[in-house]
């Protein structure tokens, strides 16, 4: 393998002196990936495989328009990259404008803490979701359906870009996800669990107990009354605080969103007030051990901790080299592809809400009818909405957490919903669960985190009051 990527750097090299000069950027990715996917969903195998695959891609941009190929066999890499600059020469017309970065040769590699998942067998990781499969089924006869699905990848990348980078990173990841779902009667209720790492495969060995609290909040749900729809001061704890920030502001922070949506663009105006004073919300991939961790970006710029929101005001955004370029900002290390398929996309990394001052407790006072919410079962967002299902709920009454109700989901605007905060909890908690999807391309590993919030006039969904 280290004589084909000493052949395989001298060969772009080769290719970059030879067709720089007919385009204004040329970046050439090369990349071997191996990996493991198994889903088991109850006692059947629908996927049990692993492959490694060898491939590529080519960006050209010539006069503001961009060309891309990909291919799988080194081969014909000549030929794709003279498609590459002949698709951009086709549609360039106006201006290539990409923000400027120092061009690097590096050689990294996100180290592991433990147990490399390729050391592993299958057979091994097969019988690892069988143990969480059983646990799963053998908790109440009233679990019909389940699910455990196991995925690892580990990537080795090098880019090489016309104007000097040759780098090469590589990493590996893991995650698994478990769902029960149980019915009694009419009744169907579902618990989910996902987690992930880059660190070990130890991490995913010893989850008993986060296996048996999925299939018991989907059996306990059964009982519980639905939440009586309304308006209510919500109580959302850390975890779904990473996934409010990620998918409700995270996406709008991506400055393709705006810069390709004049409106958007016009609202998330830099010096604009979104919340209280003690708001301030992050995204990078500077912070290490975590999905979204990395060295340089899929465009070869280094790894950045962007502050999005300092003291409640919107003070920065997300970019790749061209969004940043046209916007007359810095590049923030934001540009990420899935894989060799796929060009890169502005992309958020590990986006989080800081911790606050207010002790937990003290996020229920005075909360005379409310709703305390944990984890989360799914969503959706649509531009500035977003709706959330809750993991598990309880009303709060008169400052203190009374009965668990099910079916609680939560809607809103996120701009008004940031306004709404009222407290942000002295707690804080990573979510390493994260797979984020934009472009066709799902599965980007991501890291969330933030405190408990108290959030004022959320709707929540249910039962009509």
């Amino acid at each position: 393998m280290q004589t084909l990527l000493i052949d395989a750097k001298n060969l772009l090299s080769d290719l970059m002196a030879r067709y720089r000069s007919q385009v204004d950027y040329l970046a050439i990715r090369l990349e071997e990936s191996e990996g493991t996917d198994i889903l088991l969903r109850a006692d059947k195998i629908e996927t049990l495989s692993q492959g490694i695959s060898l491939g590529g891609q080519v960006r050209a941009c010539y006069k503001g328009g961009w060309g891309f190929a990909s291919f799988n066999q080194l081969s014909t890499l000549k030929e794709r990259v003279e498609e590459a600059i002949a698709a951009a020469r086709m549609v360039g017309e106006e201006e290539t404008i990409l923000a400027p970065i120092t061009p690097v040769q590096d050689v990294c590699s996100l180290p592991l803490t433990g147990t490399d998942p390729r050391h592993i067998s299958l057979a091994q990781k097969k019988e690892l979701c069988d143990r969480y499969t059983e646990i799963l089924r053998s908790l109440d006869k009233r679990i019909t359906t389940t699910s455990v699905r196991y995925g690892d990848s580990a990537q080795r990348v090098i880019l090489a870009t016309s104007e000097g980078t040759i780098l090469e990173q590589s990493w590996v990841d893991m995650e698994m996800r478990f769902a029960a779902t149980a019915r009694d009667g009419e009744t169907v209720q579902t618990g989910r669990e996902t987690t992930g790492s880059r660190k070990a495969y130890e991490d995913l060995i010893s989850l008993d107990l986060q296996v048996k609290s999925a299939a018991q909040r989907a059996v306990d749900a059964l009982a519980l009354p639905p939440v009586k729809g309304n308006s209510y001061t919500v109580v959302i704890d850390p975890i779904l605080s990473g996934l409010f920030v990620h998918e409700a502001f995270g996406h709008l922070s991506e400055a393709d969103m705006a810069y390709e949506n004049p409106d958007l663009l016009e609202v998330m105006t830099i010096g604009r007030r979104f919340g209280p004073k003690e708001l301030q919300i992050f995204d990078g991939a500077a912070p290490e051990g975590h999905r979204g961790s990395y060295y340089y970006d899929d465009e070869g710029t280094p790894a950045t901790t962007t502050q999005l929101i300092k003291d409640g005001v919107l003070v920065g955004r997300l970019h790749s080299r061209e969004t940043a370029g046209k916007l007359n900002e810095a590049a923030t290390g934001n540009a990420r592809c899935l894989n060799y398929h796929y060009p890169p996309l502005v992309r958020m990394t590990n986006t989080w809400i800081e911790r606050g001052n207010t002790p937990v407790k003290d996020l229920f006072t005075d909360i005379k009818e409310g709703v305390y919410a944990r984890n989360w079962l799914g969503g959706m967002t649509n531009g500035e909405m977003f709706t959330f299902s809750a993991g598990e709920a309880w009303m709060i009454r008169n400052g203190e957490i009374a009965e668990a109700v099910r079916d609680v989901t939560l809607s809103g605007n996120v701009f008004t919903t940031l306004a709404d905060i009222e407290a942000i909890g002295d707690d804080f908690y990573w979510d390493e669960s994260g797979g984020c999807g934009k472009g066709r391309q799902s599965g980007l590993p991501v890291g969330c985190g933030g405190p408990s919030l108290r959030i004022t006039n959320v709707i929540v969904g249910g039962e009509a009051a």
